[in-house]
């Protein structure tokens, strides 16, 4: 039965209508480079300028010849694909790789140990596990020792070879001597202790960020029509002001907690603070994604650096969308000096045929046991092991090509972007962007005078509407970033042309005039 030929769509209906509205319910038949084709009416393929690039999944292409040969002598050869609880080199060749990266842009020399899975998400998930699997460890190995300080503070007063601090009965409210008094001491330590231990783990995220929309990892992400509904299953982010340097000092010093201790000194028992390990991880995207392509600045970078070292706080960076060498580096981190306790990474690592990623978490800070209480059936596989093998392979061949046209292509793009906001500042707000991760930011069209223009903007789907006519009237694929939807996103691969960019540019030029005249007929079609 179809579904579609009976009329009833069962794969997200919604979803469905909600192209259609925008007038962007195409299916696409083929895809190579930077192109996508449909079949027009006559059943002949119409070629489409993809600038989504599968949300930046596709540095090298769609359907990079060099990758899909190697998929095809994978599968031919008849690789293993799934086999669990077995040996896979592969996959441990992907991250010596990974590693030989981070010590080049980094100049570390410290080991990243990996855990694999399929999505950036999934991969997000296992970061905040591990990130907390540590914390949790900490804090039993901090109460254990206070209560080892303890016993011997007990069993010095039984002796008569101390005493406990007037400080400290003071401190509590309380009052006594001796071993009965040390008691009421040591039980209001073990309260005060226990109800901070018991406190939920927190993160630490930036405004406008996005990690993606399971359980744990929607929490992370800004935008609250996201996060809302689910807030009350996982653990709270507090969210920091982006590229406010300011206001990552003031979290850090805000988040700050102490278990008390009784330390024995010269025959005295004094209370002393031990910090707290409150917040479990600090996740920060280097250039924000859905957040409208945002690059942290460097001051914010080593604001950021300092808080995590100031609270014994891991920073995870989010390098999904903009490593992969996108921004011109690897890592987008390196372009701003930042150096993460953990790197997550995925889509481009697939080489737009596979479903693979991994999480990279420096040696110092990684816990083996993590690995016999975490798994996944589909990660570490033979075949995504392999692909990403090929594209790192490719990536850094010619020593590091791929990352220099990312810059100079990117480059270009940027500078026709330029050009169009310089010439229409009445309807283009910004440019923003690193390499080939670029966004253009219309002007707020809320208060336009059109009342389906402004209805739509209202609505947050304006950005959808505008690239729904940019792909019927030019054939150009764009989409708006998920929370700032007057931003569009311009994450194509590194074989972009020139005359891609004109075609763009001209779209782009169009569109302006639309909005400018506020012509409604034109943009809905």
């Amino acid at each position: 039965m179809d579904s579609v030929v009976d009329g009833l769509e069962l794969a997200e209906p919604q979803m469905r209508e909600v192209l259609s509205m925008a007038k962007l319910d195409v299916e696409y038949v083929r895809a190579e480079g930077n192109s996508l084709y449909h079949l027009d009416a006559q059943q002949e393929e119409v070629r489409v300028v993809d600038f989504v690039g599968g949300y930046a999944s596709l540095l090298l292409g769609h359907s990079n010849p060099e990758i899909i040969a190697h998929a095809k002598a994978t599968l031919d050869a008849q690789t293993p694909v799934y086999v669990p609880i077995a040996i896979h080199s592969a996959a441990n060749r992907v991250a010596h790789q990974l590693n030989a990266i981070i010590h080049r842009e980094t100049g570390s020399t410290e080991p990243y140990f990996a855990i694999f899975a399929s999505t950036g998400a999934e991969a997000i998930e296992s970061s905040l596990k591990h990130a907390e699997f540590v914390r949790t460890a900490r804090i039993s190995a901090l109460t254990d020792e206070i209560g080892s300080h303890v016993e011997q503070v007990r069993a010095a007063i039984k002796n008569g070879d101390a005493s406990v601090a007037e400080a400290a009965y003071a401190r509590l409210g309380l009052s006594g001597t001796g071993i009965e008094g040390f008691e009421e001491v040591a039980a209001e330590v073990q309260r005060r202790n226990a109800e901070t231990s018991a406190t939920p783990p927190r993160f630490l995220a930036v405004e406008g960020a996005f990690h993606g929309k399971l359980v744990g990892s929607v929490q992370l992400t800004h935008n609250a029509s996201f996060r809302g509904p689910f807030e009350a299953m996982a653990a709270r982010a507090d969210f920091v002001p982006f590229n406010d340097p300011a206001a990552v000092a003031e979290v850090a010093a805000r988040g700050r907690a102490q278990l008390l201790d009784l330390v024995l000194t010269d025959g005295v028992a004094a209370l002393v603070e031990r910090d707290f390990p409150t917040y479990c991880a600090f996740v920060l995207e280097p250039i924000q994604g859905e957040g409208g392509i945002k690059p942290v600045t460097a001051e914010f970078a080593a604001a950021v650096r300092q808080a995590c070292d100031t609270l014994d706080c891991p920073l995870i960076l989010d390098e999904i969308q903009c490593g992969m060498g996108r921004s011109g580096k690897f890592f987008a981190s390196s372009l701003v000096g930042l150096h993460g306790d953990y790197y997550v990474l995925a889509k481009s690592l697939g080489g737009g045929i596979a479903k693979n990623s991994v999480m990279l978490v420096r040696g110092a800070h990684y816990r083996k046991e993590f690995e016999l209480i975490h798994s996944s059936t589909f990660a570490k596989d033979g075949f995504s092991s392999a692909i990403a093998l090929k594209v790192l392979e490719l990536l850094e061949a010619e020593d590091g090509k791929a990352y220099r046209l990312a810059e100079e292509r990117g480059g270009a793009l940027r500078d026709m972007l330029n050009r169009v906001a310089a010439d229409n500042p009445d309807t283009v707000k910004e440019v923003r962007g690193k390499g080939l991760m670029l966004g253009l930011e219309f002007q707020d069209l809320t208060g336009s005078s059109a009342p389906m223009i402004s209805g739509f903007a209202h609505a947050g789907v304006i950005g959808y509407v505008i690239a729904g006519y940019l792909l019927r009237g030019h054939r150009v694929r764009v989409l708006p970033t998920g929370s700032a939807p007057h931003t569009l996103r311009f994450t194509p691969s590194i074989q972009l042309s020139d005359a891609d960019i004109d075609q763009l540019e001209t779209a782009l030029r169009d569109i302006c005039e639309v909005l400018r005249t506020e012509d409604e007929q034109r943009l809905f079609g």
